[in-house]
């Protein structure tokens, strides 16, 4: 699918594949194009765009280079701001004075920039405001998805902190933070992207003063994003921690439990053993309650260790 824009009172607007010899365009957006769709933009613009399969089989220090008077970019972008989003590969190729870019599929970050573009007017005045305009929009996406990764932590935290967690429960909170952690991780990448990308259009000398400036205060935002994805590291890590403290608590009370009861059963166990034995003269054969005798020094011996045990804390 290809979407064609244009200027139109400082605002972008869609135009049919027919008025693009009346209409300048600035902005041609390829999603997932078949051939026939390659072919009109390689007559319409003499541009061929990229192949998908070489947009995820590009090395990544061959992602940013000028050739034949155009400048190509690769760059990742967010597909959603849940725990299992993922990214997709954009190439943008910049020839005259359009702007073409390439994708499988559609991502948040273009469809919010193209409503924005659309409503606000004065937004973008040529191709390369739309390529920096994108790359900030791409930020803005991943300062959202940050605020949603620590709403979600808040709720984790509450959890962890606010109550006692059975294992059960622990697990389900340990999958919770192993999503997050997943998603901070794609989060930084990104950024870790769009910085390179940013810096390599401030090097290539193309922007204009305006837009120069705009693209120094979008590093500036990445720089900011950057500590506080590692502050949700760091957070993480915690919550990873505390949960794991909680399920050794709860191990060790299993594991004291058997302790004590192996423990208190020693003594019975002992008189057991002790009037099992094959003696000549066995005290029961001789005495009448001998065999009532060794019954309660055994249910003694069992109810002293445990009433100790209860004094002492140990059952609770």
């Amino acid at each position: 699918m290809l979407n064609i824009f244009t200027l139109e009172n400082g605002r972008l607007v869609t135009i049919r594949p027919d008025e693009v010899a009346t209409r300048k365009p600035i902005w041609v957006d390829a999603i997932a194009p078949g051939e026939d769709e390659r072919e009109w933009v390689a007559k319409a613009f003499s541009t061929i765009l990229p192949q998908p399969e070489h947009l995820r089989d590009i090395e990544a220090s061959a992602r940013f280079y000028e050739e034949n008077g155009e400048l190509h970019v690769r760059s990742d972008f967010l597909l959603g701001k849940e725990s299992d989003s993922r990214s997709i590969i954009v190439a943008f190729v910049l020839s005259g004075n359009v702007l073409f870019s390439v994708h499988d599929e559609d991502t948040p970050v273009f469809q919010h920039f193209r409503l924005r573009s659309h409503g606000q007017p004065d937004l973008v005045a040529d191709s390369l405001d739309v390529l920096v305009d994108l790359y900030g929009s791409d930020v803005e996406f991943s300062a959202d998805a940050l605020e949603e990764a620590y709403a979600d932590l808040g709720e984790i935290s509450e959890a962890v902190l606010n109550s006692t967690l059975s294992d059960k429960q622990a697990g389900a909170v340990l999958a919770s933070i192993a999503h997050a952690e997943h998603l901070n991780g794609r989060i930084r990448r990104n950024l870790m992207d769009t910085r390179r990308a940013i810096s390599f259009l401030m090097r290539s000398k193309l922007l204009a003063p305006e837009q120069f400036e705009e693209a120094r205060q979008i590093m500036q935002d990445i720089d900011s994003l950057d500590g506080h994805t590692a502050f949700l590291f760091d957070k993480i890590n915690f919550l990873m921690n505390a949960t794991v403290g909680f399920i050794n608590i709860n191990q060790n009370k299993i594991v004291r439990l058997f302790s004590v009861a192996a423990v208190a059963l020693l003594p019975p166990t002992l008189i057991a053993s002790v009037y099992g034995m094959n003696f000549q003269h066995m005290p029961e054969l001789q005495w009448a309650n001998g065999y009532l005798f060794a019954l309660s020094l055994m249910a003694a011996s069992v109810a002293l260790p445990f009433w100790l045990f209860h004094r002492k804390g140990w059952l609770k």
